[in-house]
């Protein structure tokens, strides 16, 4: 490919640090960088804690440990999501309850939250796609009227706030991932924000296996044992340098990004205006971080011959989710409720272009050429 769909971020001192946590002669999880990378994380959003995980994966499963999540509850969640945001609360045996999103940011529709909620249910995860925040208002209303539990699945989100507020903050808990593909990236590995200071130490515990291991090495006990379960949710200080370099860079990262948008965003206006395409819709309230651009076609054969036209011209887009509840396990452990009037008709049309910080903008010149080409 001539113009790849992704490179991970890469801002020059990455290496400098790996080679520092090395030297300090500890490599595995919470040593100097994993507590650098809380710190800066807390500062940025103000959430009582952050913990770094291995994946954002992995600060799900343990959201939905948090919340005692157990087999009969119910998870109300779009179903325009990656298949994370679903096995967090399947592997606790839950059954997740699929509503329909909104056209214009592909997020979770909240007009149709309150019909979906029963006696079963226990939290709904809101997916801000794209780092474009639901409407939050709205879900956490209905979510405090119910005694429901939020978590925001926020893993393209960092960078990107809702009426001033970070994304990942506005909930009990928010899960943000730094997989290679996200603006910020460690290779693999996430993080955990949590909101309310009640939830911190079992957090820490359910982290470090289930044990009260942070505790000891804060001097707190004098030995630490097993007192709960948990699994092994630390990410290596290699990682978590690699992070780190990115973090104390993120406002450079963010504004390179959002000029490559900016650009997409002016040079296909004359393809949405002629009816051809749709941009990207901003709500006023939200402030995105441009995780992706994504156009909108007029059908799935349009799609496709789109697709292949730009790669045979060595660019590499791609379409996103297939839907959830239309995939096989999704039809085992889930239901849709109520209509799919928007979920499967809008990712049918929906195609990611290239963006990445690094990307030039002859490159995206290019594509825009071969995009007004194929029309």
């Amino acid at each position: 490919m001539k113009i790849p769909f992704n490179k991970p971020p890469y801002v020059g001192t990455e290496l400098d640090y790996i080679k520092q946590a090395v030297q300090n002669g500890r490599i595995c999880g919470d040593g100097e960088f994993n507590l650098k990378c809380h710190e800066w994380l807390e500062n940025y959003s103000g959430c009582a804690k952050a913990l770094l995980t291995t994946s954002c994966t992995h600060a799900l499963e343990m959201a939905a440990m948090l919340c005692d999540i157990k087999p009969g509850d119910e998870i109300i969640m779009p179903s325009f999501t990656f298949v994370s945001t679903a096995n967090a609360f399947v592997l606790r045996g839950a059954k997740i309850v699929f509503v329909d999103i909104r056209p214009d940011t592909m997020n979770l529709d909240e007009t149709k939250l309150e019909d979906a909620i029963t006696s079963k249910t226990k939290a709904i995860v809101p997916v801000h796609y794209a780092g474009v925040a639901c409407e939050m208002d709205t879900i956490l209303a209905i979510a405090e009227k119910h005694g429901l539990y939020v978590i925001e699945d926020a893993a393209q989100g960092m960078m990107a706030s809702y009426k001033g507020k970070a994304l990942g903050t506005l909930s009990h808990f928010g899960c943000y991932s730094f997989h290679e593909t996200k603006n910020y990236s460690m290779g693999e590995g996430g993080a955990l924000l949590i909101n309310k200071k009640d939830f911190v130490k079992r957090a820490e515990i359910i982290r470090e296996k289930g044990t009260n291991r942070c505790e000891f090495h804060r001097g707190e006990v004098d030995k630490y044992t097993w007192v709960d379960l948990g699994s092994s949710y630390l990410p290596s200080e290699l990682n978590a340098a690699y992070l780190y370099a990115q973090l104390i860079e993120s406002k450079k990262i963010l504004d390179y990004r959002l000029n490559c948008f900016q650009f997409y965003n002016e040079h296909l206006e004359t393809l949405e205006q002629r009816g051809l395409i749709e941009r990207p819709s901003i709500p006023k309230e939200c402030k995105h971080n441009a995780h992706m651009f994504y156009i909108k076609v007029d059908s799935i054969e349009t799609r496709t011959a789109l697709l292949s036209h730009l790669t045979k011209s060595g660019i590499l887009a791609v379409f996103h989710y297939v839907p959830l509840h239309v995939s096989p396990v999704g039809k085992i452990h889930g239901r849709f409720h109520g209509e799919d009037r928007f979920t499967t008709s809008e990712s049918n049309r929906l195609i990611r272009l290239p963006l990445y910080y690094g990307l030039e903008e002859k490159d995206q010149e290019f594509v825009v050429q071969k995009l007004n080409d194929f029309f």
